[in-house]
Formats: structure tokens, sequence, C-alpha cells
């Protein structure tokens, strides 16, 4: 009986330890395959590098402090990067009839690239690799609107705060700013010379006293191909609708956009923007965000 008993043990030991070995195994052959993926995901160590770095540099100055807790409050910047690209629906609507800006898209939040798709044909696309801007048609009309232009700027309004993080973003605490009858916190942002398509665009954020989260988001589009020698559009006061939390981060839903009176305030309500379909798509690779065959170059 002794024997049986020792017989045994030493079989459910050999077991336990094949078993164990075999899902180290499996373990490795499962890390080993994510590592030598190509994602646009990166690794925990860039993240948590790049997240420390924009807290040292934001936590020195009150407007950077601001900020830096609006984007904890809205789920924080080390779990933005580590949820990889992300997928949206913006719906741009004039009220004055003027063209809409319909798309679905994929950013990549670390690098800034972006891929464009129609809503009602895959095969209509246009995009930015970092470095170039395309378009690949089947319909020369899909898109009534300037593609290069448009590559990132729904992006830059989803995103906010989470964009300031970069060397080039200049920011200042302004005073408090009153929108119905609630106080914010206000911050201007500006962009150093050379950063973006348009380095004289600026923003001012309201956020919230108690909540720290972004209500609103006034700006002004100085984009140079629309604008000659420093000009730009009158400025226009965004507030936000809603949000909802993706995967532990808190991203806007809607947008009413107005004229901003010269008191300051919510003149004229110009465009209703609507953001839905919303995901991370960590398993994006870096290579979809590359000019596809058959694009052409968008001059």
């Amino acid at each position: 009986m002794k024997k049986a008993l020792l017989l045994l043990t030493i079989i459910t030991a050999i077991a336990t330890t094949s078993c164990k070995k075999n899902t180290e195994l499996k373990k490795e052959v499962v890390t080993t395959k994510l590592v030598n993926k190509n994602l646009a995901l990166k690794p925990e160590s860039w993240v948590n590098d790049r997240v420390a770095k924009a807290k040292q540099r934001l936590q020195s100055t009150e407007a950077g402090k601001i900020v830096w807790n609006g984007m904890e409050a809205q789920g924080g910047l080390k779990k933005w990067f580590s949820n990889g690209p992300i997928a949206f629906h913006f719906d741009y609507v004039p009220l004055d009839g003027k063209t809409r800006r319909n798309t679905n898209q994929i950013i990549d939040t670390w690098s800034n690239k972006a891929r464009h798709h129609s809503v009602t044909n895959i095969k209509d696309e246009f995009g930015w690799t970092g470095e170039k801007s395309w378009k690949k048609l089947q319909d020369s009309t899909a898109f009534a609107f300037d593609m290069t232009f448009w590559n990132l700027t729904p992006y830059y309004f989803l995103a906010q705060p989470f964009v300031l993080d970069g060397e080039g973003v200049i920011l200042e605490k302004l005073e408090d700013k009153s929108h119905k009858n609630v106080v914010y916190n206000a911050v201007k942002v500006t962009f150093s010379a050379g950063t973006g398509d348009a380095p004289d665009d600026y923003y001012i954020l309201y956020f919230g006293k108690d909540n720290n989260k972004l209500a609103v988001i006034r700006y002004i589009v100085s984009y140079p191909s629309y604008f000659k020698d420093g000009n730009h559009a009158p400025e226009k006061f965004m507030e936000i609708q809603g949000y909802k939390t993706i995967n532990g981060i808190d991203l806007a839903t809607a947008y009413h956009t107005h004229w901003t009176t010269k008191n300051e305030t919510a003149g004229e309500h110009i465009t209703t923007i609507t953001v839905d379909n919303v995901s991370f798509k960590p398993e994006i690779e870096n290579s979809y965000f590359d000019m596809p065959e058959g694009a052409e170059l968008i001059k």
C-alpha cells in the first residue's frame, strides 16, 4: 500500500511538473508572438517613459497641472497610450447646409497617423502616414472637402486633453471662465513654430473645478491652405455634450459648436457633431497606416 501511494505521488509530481512546463512554454510562445508582431501599440516600458516625461513637464506649471489633472480625470495618459490605436465614427454636420464630413477612422495615438473610410463604401479612403497625405477612391466625389486638413482634425478634438503631452505645446493659465453659470479653470494652448501644419492655431480649454474634466473647447482655424498671411477664421465655441467610458477612457459623445461672442460666450449654434462606434484596436499593425497600393499622393 505504501509503495502504491509513493508511486501515485511520483506520477502526480511528474504530471504537475510537465503541466507547469507546458504552461510556461505556452506563455513564452504567446509572449514571443506579441513582441515580434509589428504592432502600432508600443511596449509598456515606452509608454511608462513617455508618461513620466509628460507628467514632469506638465506638473512644472499651474496650467500644466490643470491639463494633467484633466488627463487623469478622463482615465489617465498611461491608459490612453496602453489601449493602442483608436477607431471611431465622426459626423460633422454644419447647420447652414455646407459640406458634411462623415467618416469612420482609425488613428495611431502614439504617432498621430490616420486612415479614414467612407461610411458608405469602405473602398473610398484617405489617410496620413506621418509624412504623406494620400487618397484611394472609387468615387472621386466621396470626400468633398480638404482631406489633408481633415486627416487629424477630428482626432484633435476627441483626444483632448491627451494630445497635449508633446514638447511643442505651450500652456498658459487664464483667469477662470464661466459658462452656463458654472466657473471653470481655463488654459490657453498654443504651439511652438514648426509644430504641425497650423502652428498658429490655439485652443482655450475649460476644465471643471470639481471633476477636472474638459467641458468647453474654444479654438481658431489658421490652416495655411485656407488662410494666408497669418489670418484665421473667427473663434468657435465647442460644448461637449456628454461622455462615455471606453476601455477606461472617458471620451466625448457629441459636440455643439457656436461662434464665440465678444463676451466670450456661446453665440449662434453652427455645427453639430456626433461621435460613436468608438473602440481601441491594440491588434492593429504599423503597416495599416502605410500608403496602400493603388493610392495617390495628395499634393
